[in-house]
């Protein structure tokens, strides 16, 4: 149970390790170094719906993003701020600044993270920035657009009315009515329109700055402003909704306020399962019980809303930041969250001092451009409300604020404008070379002072922009135009960022910048353009996605049709959905090598400049992928029965297990029922790097703009279903290496780890291997079995384990001790690398567990002792054990390809994989000829290459069925030779573990890079790697 208790000293509860970053750090800080890594981009929608790309360490915790993006906007307040996300279990939940991001986001690539506002102060002229008002009122009309902020019709009319001042400037009723019929700010909005041009027509003068603060000023009095509720039931049963603002806890039934409890009666806040509980302090005058219990609607949603309780309750009322609370020496109880950040009181105090740098900021949305800005606080400006607008009688529920038309008001209506009008788009800052037409560093040297210039000059540089739908609006402002070198960290000055995210980075050229004369000098070098060799990646791994298909269509089709072991629904269910896939994609493949063809070609100028471009292709193929997702729906229900047809039928059992002998399979066939969605996500990652190739004024960046975004929109709409058939298709290919467990896979069970630790007995240190999920730790028998497979010998429930390094109590380098309730083991990592892996997957996993209802199930089955061998084991057992491995190829009996499996290379190269590694392994699949060369021979091997699966496959041809051989990449070391090394040829890595060593080289600049980036994810794990350029001879 997570608990809160309030102290006589502010600094004793629920404290954070000091904060850094640009928007916490106080004089004379310096932030602490950013964590070393790969970088993973996440995509943030800021609150003018423009979206932008941030790359973070992938291991940063989630305040370095927060700052990140905070520095990026020039926001000093940033800590009114934060960033949401639906996690997992499409819960909308806060972004923990202390956790690592990535043991919150699942999938970064396909998740939008959403900043906005968390905390909304009592009084708005506590905010001193111009910048933090405007963003508090893009967040009062997001609020209203969502049916969220409620108000009655006036109130809503005259907060419209503000807005619209702000974008479009002084009253002309012919505008204004046409700027309304264009921009929905709130439901039924048609029915205010005279009531709103009537209010606009009194705001004349008025500049954007001083609407944002009547706009707040007016919000600020609605009872439902910056209220977010969240479902409950009290004891009684009775449906309410429980929020929290900066007075204290609050109570509505339906959007009506009936209880509110102060945080100076409250005495202590905490949570029991699905119990959020409310402690009050002893009042002889009040009519409540000491305790206030309501019921949530899980434990998930009761401790999220706790945890914006705590961070609330912190941030208004504590005058300093919270200091952190001592680690438990054994057993910890309650949660292990809280508070990080400064305090209110600590911002307002740094913002008075003038610790910072007033800068300017562009308005996406507004048309006018505000020269000046609020020197001072206008409190003297009275407030515009109707007197309705201030008794809370008159703020309840308006009409249709609960229209289903609520959601898509609140998006991407404001960029359909007739063709040049100079507001059609959002204007570039002068830090920002805009739309490829001006060299960047002549955009940079613009001083930010002559705004009057700056403005004049954007304004003329955006006309020739035509309008575009915001779907592509959202896509391309991550994807196709986002700078190819920002790597956002805490420690950016404002001067070396790049443009605010409030800006359109459609505008900017994400590339150099190019002349006339430059780009004909491409041609005519060509095909060394890098866009070629992007092209020609999707012509090679589309190539083995087809074989892939194969497998499926082909082959297993063709051996079932031999027998009857698959029941007539099964059959069904896989082949129709596959067979169509097979045929579009021929026909796909069919196309691109068509066009590489010609793009090859250098007889005809005319038809060269019309055929270097694949975005045509790649967009018309795309939609016509949109009319097959039907199939791709099915492929995760096919993999569903198959294995669960596999678990009740022998027959079928055996069947499948002979198949995957075969050479053509050469992964583990459930592994290719899931190919088809991998392969959208792989399209997705080829049409980002086409679109930040390509400057916007390129013949090709449209196409490619279109189809990133119908793309990203499949990637989408799959993406639940990919994490989820990713985990059972995991769980199912480790239940193949095991024996002696039972129920391994269960609903709710995530994989989370597997690899080799040293356990500590009364032998000494012997290797074991381990297995973590979310609610237990298995760990095996030294060794493997007579079958080739790992037996489980023991397993630890996460729920109340405890972890704690003891390397000096046991003088054992990289140990760990693993604190259960039934028994205790101590383990040791090959590496401190290793030990800091384990120890933050199974503090995770400890804290995942704590979410379930109690201790995980018995796992192990009713196998014999350790010390007996298989064939002492009774009868029982042995049947048992015998449809425990129901699941199980006979891949098993064979120790070469049995041996191949992650599971044995993780013991034989004495190191560990996680599901996140799997899941980046996954996207990082490619295909194509490498030459290879061995340590000790002289020429070279043209070989078809494949990398999926943390593996090397190598062929004598892409035409070839099958692998002549393989080399599994984990515990490999990839470095660039050295000279010593005699190897005199460009684009050539070195792979090399131990004494094998092995030289592979590619045909461009741009594929050398693919390769090392694709093998780097394989051979350093958790991408803990430093990233170094090909030029650099070290150890990646």
């Amino acid at each position: 149970m997570g608990e809160i208790e309030q102290r006589p000293t502010p600094g004793s509860r629920l404290g954070a390790p000091e904060n850094s970053g640009i928007s916490t750090l106080e004089r004379g800080q310096k932030p602490p170094p950013t964590p070393s890594g790969k970088l993973v981009s996440i995509k943030i929608q800021m609150l003018d719906d423009t979206q932008e790309a941030f790359e973070v360490p992938q291991r940063a915790p989630g305040k370095v993003l927060l700052d990140a993006v905070c520095s990026h906007l020039n926001l000093v307040e940033g800590d009114y701020f934060g960033l949401e996300f639906p996690d997992h279990k499409k819960i909308t939940v806060w972004l923990d600044l202390l956790k690592p991001i990535v043991k919150q986001i699942r999938r970064p690539k396909h998740v939008v993270v959403r900043f906005v506002v968390k905390f909304f102060p009592p009084d708005h002229t506590q905010l001193q920035e111009e910048l933090t008002r405007y963003l508090f009122a893009l967040q009062v009309k997001q609020d209203l657009a969502q049916g969220r902020l409620t108000c009655n019709d006036t109130s809503a009319a005259l907060l419209i009315s503000h807005i619209v001042q702000s974008e479009i400037g002084d009253f002309d009723e012919t505008l204004d009515r046409e700027h309304l019929a264009k921009n929905k700010y709130v439901p039924q909005q048609d029915a205010l329109e005279d009531k709103i041009v009537e209010f606009h027509h009194n705001h004349i003068g008025q500049t954007p700055a001083e609407s944002d603060f009547q706009l707040l000023e007016i919000a600020r009095r609605l009872e439902m402003y910056g209220i977010r509720l969240h479902p409950a039931k009290d004891r009684e049963g009775t449906k309410i909704n429980l929020a929290v603002a900066n007075t204290g806890i609050l109570v509505f039934q339906g959007f009506t306020k009936i209880n509110a409890f102060n945080w100076a009666k409250v005495r202590k806040l905490s949570f029991k399962r699905k119990r959020f509980l409310i402690k009050l302090r002893p009042d002889a005058n009040s009519a409540y019980q000491d305790t206030l219990e309501f019921l949530m609607a899980s434990r998930d949603f009761c401790k999220s809303f706790w945890k914006i309780c705590v961070e609330h309750h912190a941030f208004f009322r504590l005058f300093e930041e919270p200091k952190p609370k001592p680690k438990p020496v054994l057993f910890s109880r309650g949660s292990s969250f809280r508070f990080s950040g400064r305090t209110q009181k600590q911002v307002l105090d740094y913002v008075k001092e003038g610790g910072h740098k007033k800068v300017q900021f562009e308005r996406k949305h507004s048309k006018i451009h505000s020269i000046r800005s609020l020197a001072s606080q206008p409190t003297e400006l009275s407030s515009e409300a109707p007197d309705q607008s201030q008794q809370s009688a008159s703020l309840t529920f308006g009409e249709g604020a609960e229209s289903p038309g609520a959601q898509s008001c609140q998006l991407g209506k404001e960029p359909k404008l007739p063709p040049g009008e100079p507001g059609l788009h959002p204007s570039p800052t002068p830090r920002r070379s805009p739309a490829g037409n001006k060299p960047a560093d002549r955009a940079a040297s613009a001083p930010t002072e002559e705004e009057e210039e700056v403005v004049k000059d954007r304004t003329q540089q955006s006309k020739p922009q035509p309008p575009l739908p915001s779907t592509e609006l959202s896509v391309n402002s991550q994807g196709g135009a986002a700078p190819a070198n920002v790597t956002l960290s805490p420690n950016l000055s404002p001067d070396t960022k790049q443009a605010s995210p409030l800006i359109s980075p459609l505008l900017n050229d994400q590339a150099c910048p190019r002349t006339d004369d430059e780009d004909e000098g491409r041609r005519k070098r060509f095909p060394t353009d890098k866009a070629y060799f992007i092209a020609k990646e999707v012509s090679t791994t589309e190539r083995t996605y087809l074989k892939d298909l194969e497998v499926i269509t082909s082959w297993f089709q063709s051996t079932v049709s031999k027998e009857e072991s698959m029941p007539e629904a099964l059959k069904s269910l896989i082949f129709p959905n596959f067979e169509p896939l097979h045929k579009f994609h021929t026909s796909f493949l069919k196309e691109i090598e068509q066009r590489l063809a010609l793009w090859e070609g250098r007889s005809n100028a005319q038809i060269r400049g019309d055929y270097q471009r694949i975005g045509d292709v790649m967009l018309k193929n795309i939609q016509g992928m949109k009319h097959l997702a039907a199939h791709l729906w099915k492929h995760g229900e096919a993999l569903e029965a198959l294995e669960n047809g596999i678990k009740s039928s022998r027959r079928l059992e055996n069947f499948c297990r002979d198949f995957e002998l075969q050479k053509v399979c050469y992964l583990p066939l459930n592994t290719f029922l899931l190919r088809p969605l991998h392969r959208l996500m792989h399209y997705k990652q080829v049409l980002e790097r086409l679109c930040k190739h390509y400057p916007p004024s390129h013949h090709d960046f449209r196409d490619c703009r279109a189809a990133l975004a119908e793309i990203t929109e499949m990637v989408a709409q799959l993406h639940g279903t990919m994490i989820k058939m990713e985990n059972f298709q995991k769980l199912h290919e480790l239940k193949k290496d095991l024996i002696g467990i039972d129920n391994l896979v269960v609903p709710g069970r995530e994989f989370i780890r597997l690899g080799s630790l040293s356990k500590l007995s009364g032998k000494g240190l012997q290797q074991r291997m381990f297995f973590l999920f979310n609610d237990v730790l298995l760990y095996t028998s030294r060794g493997l079995t007579a079958s080739n497979q790992f037996k489980v010998h023991g397993q630890l429930p996460l729920y109340g384990m405890t972890i704690e390094e003891s390397e000096d109590e046991w003088g054992v380098p990289h140990c760990l001790t693993l604190r259960g309730q039934r028994q205790s083991i101590i383990v040791a990592a090959s590496s401190r690398s290793e030990m800091e892996k384990w120890v933050e997957d199974i503090q995770m996993a400890i804290d995942l567990a704590e979410k379930s209802s109690g201790p995980a199930p018995e796992l192990l089955a009713s196998s014999p002792p350790d010390n007996k061998s298989p064939d002492e084991a009774t009868s029982a057992d042995q049947e048992s054990e015998d449809d425990l491995s129901a699941s199980r190829t006979s891949l098993e009996r064979q120790a070469p390809h049995r041996g191949n499996t992650m599971v044995h290379v993780c013991w034989h190269r004495n190191t560990s994989v996680s599901m996140v590694d799997f899941s980046i392994a996954v996207e990082n699949q490619l295909s194509g000829n490498l030459l290879r060369k061995f340590k000790n021979s002289n020429g070279w091997q043209k070989l078809w290459v494949v990398f999926t699966n943390f593996c090397l496959f190598f062929y004598k041809s892409h035409q070839d069925n099958h692998p002549l051989a393989s080399l599994p990449l984990l515990g490999y070391s990839l470095t660039i030779p050295s000279e010593s090394e005699n190897i005199h040829k460009d684009h050539v890595f070195k792979l090399h573990f131990k004494s094998h060593v092995y030289y592979f080289r590619a045909e461009s600049e741009y594929t050398f890079e693919r390769w090392m980036e694709v093998i780097r994810s394989a051979t350093s794990s958790s991408s803990r790697a430093p990233v170094l350029s090909h030029k650099e001879s070290l150890v990646y």
